[in-house]
């Protein structure tokens, strides 16, 4: 798709219009001037193509376009060399006209920053008017007395030179008097310098050689709608503690320019109304909205804006027809033109008239459930007249069964009625009809309709039901999880737990849910391993994914060469001293069994980020169980169930790879143990190759010979069991 408000091709165009006969650069500047209407440089440049072949009569058509719309100081430069042109050999009566010119465009474009070259020409201009008389002197040395006054109190890039050249000129005429003026206006010419000093910033911020063009989010544009905004902001604040009349001026001025560049952003436009109408000038304001209108002629807000302003102010009609212009002729009238003039007639003419056009506007293609909403709401809401709002909302059952959202709007009205039978009747209906995909909610309001009118049977009844529906089987669905509990017994935001109960029941919810979707996959919880006994590769079978560390930059701790140091109690200084205060005493009775390491120091975050995104393996052989961190205390040791005297092995692959940090404890404890001879090959690194496979698992079938069989039970219930062959 191309775009029509490309800057680049504008600029091109525009460039080459430059270097074209008038007759063919024409049509190209129209065509820009159409996108950009208020692109002043390219009326500029229109403009003085046609004054280079003085065609006096399009000069005065184009500058009757643009002036107003572009309060550029350039573009009105041009315009009074123009009028100077056009009445230098005119005498007297070229000369008043060409004052009036200089009133007119001093009225428009007078504050603005960089209007200090227009006064110093408007003066000059009055000087060299002629004088015959003593009296048209004296006329003439008070009007360019005035522009200076009027000049030195302007915030622009000149009033500093203004100032100086308007001390001469008083000077040049009386000392004497010169001196009383000059102190009169020595602190108004102050306050307009510090006001300019200030004001400079705001504009230094400005890019005026943008073009207006739709808002597409740029950081750029997003800059500049800033700095508009902080601008206009300072303006109306009055800096310069000028009457109300000026200030106004001035504002509006700033809002003139700022559409200049901002002319397809509605805020601007609408802020720029209200301003209006906030400072008493209604008139102004409607007059904003119609010159808005012209200029965004696709935007809604807009006309409801303006729509709003006519009924406040009492104006129906004009309001009326601006909901009609929505409207269109109805067949293309978006089903909001529908809801809200059916809202403007009820509060302008009455129940009759919205009523009359509901029934009509049901007929429209264009008319969605909405619209029934809308209607219902207000037959209820403004007429009180439930029976009229049930009626609608059933007429609209019949089109708008498929729609969730109306049968929640339905159940929401009958609600309000606490017609609960009506209510189950509306759920039953409407679940029914609607597909598995579109009735979540709908469930989800059936369940907590039941919570509050139901009793405890047809509370979980319907629970039972909506898992049925989703997949659920029977007797899954017949049994009740601690979650559906929960939303039983909340109400509003009061739990029956603690938030961070809430966090592990989802958490809970959510293994629960995808504990089976892989066989092979281990899950970890608490640091328990729930692990199907029969979903356990063996040693050959480990996925070919599983990244294993880099063990040549790992160092092995040996508890000879720094005894009795651990995480805690290494290094620490004051602030870690008052962490440790207020830490629990069973993470710091867990952090004083971790080790001690001299090397680099992991990033946790990553360390923990890759290992809840891997698939840790497991490795077993035989028929022995796994073994279980219980939460009552450490698991026994095989000694201790067997009966026997020594350690024997727990015949399970995962016993040789810790799977968290809770496993350090007990590496410390074989570690303590280096004297003893009692160490089986289990607790042997797990060998890499194939033979030294073999030998293992030859090792360890030898060891289960002697030493019989060990069951852990499961790992939920955590009940324990041991025999000996």
């Amino acid at each position: 798709m191309v775009d029509k408000y490309n800057i680049e091709s504008a600029e091109t165009l525009a460039n080459q219009a430059q270097g074209l006969p008038i007759a063919e650069a024409t049509p190209i500047y129209e065509q820009l001037l159409q996108l950009f209407p208020t692109a002043a440089k390219f009326w500029k440049q229109y403009v003085e193509a046609h004054m280079a072949v003085n065609n006096d009569d399009a000069i005065k058509q184009i500058f009757s376009r643009c002036l107003l719309n572009c309060l550029q100081v350039p573009l009105w430069r041009c315009y009074i060399r123009f009028i100077r042109k056009v009445n230098d050999k005119k005498g007297a009566e070229g000369q008043e006209e060409t004052r009036k010119a200089f009133d007119f465009m001093l009225n428009y474009v007078g504050t603005d920053i960089a209007s200090g070259p227009v006064w110093m020409e408007y003066i000059s201009f009055l000087k060299s008017l002629p004088a015959v008389h003593a009296q048209e002197e004296s006329h003439r040395m008070t009007v360019v007395r005035k522009v200076y006054q009027r000049a030195i109190i302007t915030p622009t890039h000149h009033i500093e030179q203004l100032w100086k050249d308007y001390e001469n000129f008083e000077n040049s005429v009386s000392r004497q008097l010169a001196k009383g003026l000059i102190s009169e206006y020595q602190p108004q010419y102050n306050s307009a310098r510090a006001v300019y000093r200030e004001r400079k910033k705001y504009f230094d911020e400005i890019d005026w050689n943008m073009l207006a063009v739709p808002p597409t989010g740029s950081q750029k544009e997003e800059m500049q709608w800033m700095a508009w905004k902080r601008l206009l902001t300072f303006e109306k604040g009055n800096p310069q503690r000028i009457d109300t009349a000026s200030s106004n001026k001035r504002v509006i001025f700033t809002y003139e320019q700022c559409l200049m560049y901002m002319y397809h952003y509605p805020d601007i436009w609408y802020d720029y109304a209200t301003w209006h109408a906030k400072s008493g000038s209604i008139d102004a304001a409607i007059k904003v909205f119609q010159r808005s209108l012209k200029a965004l002629t696709d935007s809604e807000m807009l006309r409801y804006a303006y729509a709003e302003l006519e009924e406040s102010r009492g104006a129906i009609q004009a309001a009326k027809k601006i909901h009609e212009n929505l409207l269109g002729d109805g067949d293309n009238a978006t089903a909001l033109a529908h809801i809200q003039f059916i809202r403007f007639l009820r509060r302008t003419e009455g129940v009759e008239a919205a009523r009359k056009y509901f029934l009509d506007a049901r007929k429209s293609p264009t008319c969605t459930y909405h619209v029934y909403v809308a209607y219902a709401s207000v037959a209820f809401c403004l007429d009180k007249d439930p029976k009229m709002a049930h009626n609608v909302f059933e007429a609209g059952l019949k089109r708008f069964m498929h729609e969730p959202v109306y049968i929640l709007e339905y159940a929401d009205f009958l609600t309000r009625l606490n017609d609960d039978q009506n209510i189950r009747a509306l759920f039953e209906r409407a679940l029914s009809s609607l597909p598995l995909e579109d009735s979540v909610e709908v469930w989800k309001r059936f369940v907590k309709f039941e919570q509050t009118y139901g009793d405890l049977a047809s509370m979980l009844k319907v629970e039972q039901r909506r898992k049925e529906a989703f997949g659920e089987d029977a007797t899954a669905a017949s049994e009740s999880s601690l979650q559906d509990v929960v939303s039983r017994y909340s109400f509003m935001d009061l739990w029956p737990c603690a938030s961070n109960d809430l966090d592990n029941l989802s958490r809970q919810e959510w293994l629960t849910k995808n504990m089976n979707k892989k066989v092979e996959k281990c899950i970890m919880l608490n640091g328990t391993a729930l692990i199907d006994k029969g979903s356990i590769p063996s040693i050959s079978t480990v996925p070919s994914k599983v990244v294993y560390p880099d063990t040549s930059k790992m160092l092995i701790y040996d508890p000879k060469h720094n005894p009795g140091t651990g995480a805690v109690t290494s290094g620490g200084t004051n602030a870690f001293d008052e962490i440790l205060k207020a830490t629990p005493p069973a993470v710091v009775a867990f952090l004083a069994n971790l080790p001690a390491v001299d090397g680099p120091t992991p990033n946790v975050d990553i360390v923990l980020s890759i290992c809840l995104q891997s698939d840790f393996p497991t490795g077993q052989s035989g028929k022995a169980g796994i073994p279980s961190q219980l939460p009552g205390g450490p698991a026994p040791a095989t000694s201790d169930l067997s009966g026997s005297s020594k350690s024997h092995p727990v015949q399970s692959g995962l016993a040789n790879k810790p799977t968290g940090r809770k496993q350090y404890g007990k590496r410390k404890e074989l570690d303590r143990q280096e004297d003893d001879d009692t160490t089986t090959v289990q607790s042997q690194p797990l060998p890499q190759d194939a033979f030294r496979i073999r030998q293992y698992q030859k090792a360890r079938a030898t060891s289960t010979s002697q030493t019989g069989s060990v069951s852990y039970g499961s790992a939920l219930s955590g009940d324990l069991s041991g025999s000996t062959g």
